[in-house]
């Protein structure tokens, strides 16, 4: 038989990858789907360790190396039902060893001397990657993916987010306008309000558009429309009326301290 060749490799300097397409490399092997792929085997042992699936495998195999060796004899010539199993037959299997212990974290280096690299990747991005994926996360719940115009703000999100997660300062739990040096800017350049179609939320939209449209089907009723159209003659005859009250009352007024003076004069004369 003949072995299957592997495939052509070209040789030559290969690409450079810039620093963010490492991250972001690293950060997709991290997320990768393990349903699908083959667990990481950190042991020395070359084997591949997969996921156990009872509808694929025999609880004989669970948490053991497996290797099926081919051989030209019988396998099951020399079977022992008294020291194996019948799901065992023909295969190899060996005890996974332990896995190693995790060697100590690496101290990051002096911020002051390193590398603008080796500053990036000790203390920027272990913080800085996971407020991108809690602001992407939390950009999927708003819906910021299917609609052109949300309330969301990323800026927001990731300032609030980065003042409560420092490192260097524990026990902050100031929301975004609490954040002192946030309050003093807004009050130099205080933010428009946003339109109600952004402030509402879909329940709160809904409870609106339903609420108006009952009252619009009050109004259009014939009793409640004449009685509407009777209120609003009602207030066009009686506009003002008020003014006219103080009106009345003052011509009351001076008619009768007018008609008092004309009496006094009256009697002197007599």
């Amino acid at each position: 038989m003949f072995r299957q060749l592997n495939s052509p490799k070209v040789f030559g300097d290969k690409k450079v990858k810039s620093l963010w397409e490492q991250i972001c490399d690293e950060y997709a092997a991290k997320k990768a789907d393990y349903d699908d792929n083959d667990i990481d085997d950190t042991s020395s042992i070359a084997t591949d360790v997969t996921q156990y699936s009872a509808s694929r495998h025999t609880p004989i195999v669970y948490g053991k190396m497996v290797h099926k060796p081919q051989i030209d004899a019988s396998i099951t010539c020399d079977f022992d039902p008294a020291v194996g199993h019948p799901a065992a037959v023909g295969l190899t299997m060996i005890n996974k060893p332990p896995t190693p212990p995790t060697p100590p974290p690496v101290p990051p280096p002096d911020p002051k001397t390193c590398t603008p690299q080796e500053y990036l990747e000790s203390h920027i991005f272990p913080t800085l990657v996971p407020a991108m994926t809690a602001m992407l996360n939390q950009a999927k719940v708003e819906k910021c993916f299917e609609r052109k115009r949300t309330r969301f703000n990323a800026c927001d999100f990731l300032t609030e987010y980065l003042y409560q997660k420092n490192p260097n300062k524990a026990d902050r739990s100031e929301t975004l306008w609490e954040i002192p040096f946030v309050e003093k800017w807004n009050n130099a350049h205080p933010r428009e309000p946003l339109p109600l179609s952004l402030q509402w939320t879909e329940e709160e939209a809904a409870i609106k558009i339903q609420s108006f449209f009952r009252g619009y089907l009050v109004r259009i009723d014939p009793e409640v429309s004449e009685l509407r159209a009777w209120q609003r003659s009602w207030k066009d005859e009686n506009r003002g009326i008020r003014h006219k009250v103080e009106q009345f009352w003052e011509t009351q007024e001076t008619g009768g301290e007018r008609s008092g003076s004309q009496g006094s004069k009256r009697a002197k004369s007599r």
